[in-house]
């Protein structure tokens, strides 16, 4: 078998067999297939596709190029949410202790953000003593005792997509579906959990702009998931602007903190009874509307912020922290973007306003970066809100106040301020099962 032949067949449009993707795979992660080489395969995938066939089988072998999770050891049903990344999205530390305190068992690795997107592990480091790394059996543990363990992601989970990915960021072959989807999904099989629900973001501030991708990527998702006998969900839900009033890492925990004890952002609160409600539904096989009843119950009778604290605190993290939210750190310098002029918010673009979050602190621009915990957006206006000239539309947090200037440019471009109001945004486009 030669690695020429494979490229050839798949760039004339013909399904790869499972011992071709599997001579590609196993011979690139194991040196003796070229960069070049691999690089044409992947383009040509770009180009022509790849069936269900062809998706599962790569999804297969990378998910078992490293170690597979196994969680028979818990009792229970086993859960995982993922979402394909956002601006403000927190959803995952108010989902958590949502479903954990209705008897489902979070075993979730999360990652690092990257870029204008957040990622949960930052965030939970933003709590004084919160540990984010766990042996196997601390993680096992954790999740049998209080039913969340979060973590960071094992270096040997499916480390063919990481070879592969990288690959694919620096040769313009990201933008593929059936590689977008192996590569998530690759990863969440090796997880380990029975029932996985998928939060797949749509619009600017979104990996999928379209809603037409951004489907087709969860009905992809969703068949490999049914496929290896998993129990699927997924959410299709807005990102046109910021989930949430607070972006970035401590702002976000404040916020999430808020939405347990009843209080917070009502869109974040919709999508986190969403996502939660189509978790248990399907772990307990629920009419939807019971789910939905009892996940908004334990946020009014308090179950959910007690589970929260109790997962935090198995973690080593400072509960009281959570019991005062305001104590977690900010960034000591904050400057109010002003509105200049007076209208209605018609648009809070996600995009520019993660970008501008970023260029306070509050994410990396590369993996290497050292980012500041406590930098960030808090917005001071929704869409739909009557804003006068010189009104506060919103706080950045920062630690260096020459990076205030450069923030502001990309708030600029976030804000559009009209004479009409708009119509109000829709928040969850779809939920496919």
């Amino acid at each position: 078998m030669r690695m020429y032949d494979i490229i050839y067949k798949k760039r004339m449009g013909n399904e790869l067999t499972y011992e071709e993707i599997k001579f590609a795979v196993n011979g690139y992660v194991n040196g003796e297939i070229p960069d070049y080489q691999m690089s044409a395969l992947l383009m040509a995938i770009c180009f022509q596709g790849m069936t269900g066939s062809e998706t599962f089988n790569l999804t297969e072998l990378m998910m078992k190029s490293g170690d597979v999770v196994d969680l028979s050891s818990i009792d229970g049903i086993t859960v995982d949410k993922h979402s394909t990344g956002g601006v403000g999205d927190k959803t995952t530390l108010i989902v958590a202790p949502i479903v954990a305190s209705l008897g489902a068992k979070v075993a979730k690795m999360s990652g690092r953000g990257l870029g204008f997107t957040g990622g949960t592990v930052d965030k939970l480091e933003s709590i004084p003593g919160y540990r984010t790394s766990l042996s196997p059996t601390e993680f096992l543990d954790n999740v049998r005792k209080c039913g969340i363990a979060v973590t960071g992601q094992s270096g040997n989970l499916a480390p063919a997509d990481k070879k592969l990915y990288a690959l694919r960021d620096v040769t313009a072959t990201v933008d593929s579906i059936p590689l977008i989807a192996s590569s998530i999904m690759s990863k969440k099989l090796a997880s380990g959990a029975d029932t996985i629900v998928l939060d797949v973001k749509t619009g600017n501030g979104a990996f999928m702009k379209t809603l037409d991708g951004s489907y087709a990527l969860a009905r992809a998702m969703v068949d490999i998931g049914k496929s290896f006998n998993k129990n699927m969900r997924a959410l299709i839900t807005d990102m046109s602007a910021p989930l949430g009033m607070n972006v970035g890492n401590s702002l976000e925990v404040k916020e999430a903190v808020e939405v347990l004890s009843g209080k917070g952002d009502p869109d974040l609160y919709e999508i986190c009874i969403a996502l939660s409600a189509s978790i248990i539904s399907a772990a307990f096989k629920l009419e939807y509307t019971e789910a939905e009843s009892r996940c908004k119950n334990a946020i009014s009778n308090g179950s959910a912020i007690l589970k929260m604290k109790e997962w935090i605190s198995m973690q080593g993290g400072d509960v009281t922290y959570i019991d005062n939210p305001e104590r977690l750190y900010t960034s000591p310098i904050k400057v109010d973007y002003l509105s200049k002029t007076e209208g209605y918010v018609s648009e809070i673009n996600a995009e520019s306003v993660g970008i501008g979050s970023m260029l306070l602190g509050a994410g990396r621009k590369t993996k290497d970066d050292i980012i500041d915990l406590g930098a960030g957006i808090v917005l001071k206006s929704k869409i739909g809100q009557y804003v006068k000239k010189g009104q506060a539309l919103a706080t950045m947090c920062t630690s260096n106040k020459d990076l205030v200037s450069q923030c502001e440019k990309m708030l600029d471009s976030a804000f559009l301020i009209t004479d009409i109001k708009p119509r109000p945004t829709k928040l969850i486009h779809a939920i496919i099962e």
